[in-house]
Parts: structure tokens; C-alpha cells; sequence
């Protein structure tokens, strides 16, 4: 049985980073059926908007920063298996 965990990205409107960001998450996430996604854009969140606006896209599992900027599917995959096993 698969340990639930919870991915974030980290967005904004317009950001072409993140737009692969997404492309590269659909890829990955139907290989993880105990993994809640989530996307929050830092336009709505202050808090977000001041820590991440030169960072994003940021991609967070279990609400801990994965990476910033561009997502490498070998990595993202790996550390999916890591805290869903």
C-alpha cells in the first residue's frame, strides 16, 4: 500500500516555467495514484508571493521544497517513490 503524499506547484500567470513545470507533473503524477496535487498561484497568497516571486516555478512535496525552476522528471520521480513507499 502506497503512502498518501501532497505535490505543490508553486505558479504565477504567464510563466513559461511553469507551464513546463505542468507539462512534466501530468507526465509523472498518473504513475502516483496516492499523490494529491495542487497548484497555488503566489498572485493569491502574500505570504507566497514575497518568499517565492523570484524562484518560481517551485515544486514542493509534503510541503517541503523539491526545486525551483525547471523540474527534472528522473529526480521528481525518485523522490515520489521515496515518500510514497
Amino acid at each position: 500500500m502506497s503512502t498518501p503524499a501532497t505535490l505543490t506547484l508553486l505558479s504565477r500567470p504567464g510563466c513559461h516555467l511553469c507551464d513546463a513545470a505542468r507539462e512534466v507533473l501530468a507526465g509523472i503524477l498518473p504513475e502516483f495514484s496516492s499523490v494529491t496535487f495542487t497548484e497555488k498561484s503566489i498572485l493569491d497568497d502574500a505570504e507566497l508571493h514575497d518568499r517565492y516571486v523570484e524562484e518560481i516555478p517551485v515544486v514542493l512535496i509534503n510541503d517541503r521544497v523539491h526545486n525551483i525552476y525547471r523540474v527534472d522528471p528522473v529526480r521528481l520521480r525518485t523522490a515520489l517513490k521515496e515518500v510514497t513507499e
